[in-house]
């Protein structure tokens, strides 16, 4: 493999400050690889913000729950649930 390739690419949520893009999570590749930033246009961040909570991983993950009927009615009765 050359110096700072991989077998498959990654997305690196970055912020630019100070004229340098800073990486928001842990980055594993070599000091020094020449990296390609696309930076999306104001339609597309719109767009990538607008998801559907479907599109969650967590979606459907309390399905089988027979404690919780109604969504909106658990999570109004939670503080009472809890003791607070």
């Amino acid at each position: 493999m050359d110096r700072g390739s991989r077998s498959e690419s990654m997305n690196i949520t970055a912020k630019y400050e100070d004229g340098v893009f800073k990486p928001l999570e842990d980055v594993s590749i070599i000091e020094g690889t020449i990296v390609e930033v696309r930076v999306p246009s104001r339609a597309d961040r719109r767009k990538s913000k607008a998801r559907s909570v479907g599109d969650f991983a967590f979606y459907g993950m309390w399905k089988d729950r027979t404690d919780i009927r109604d969504s909106a009615e658990y999570i109004s009765n939670l503080p009472r649930n809890l003791g607070g």
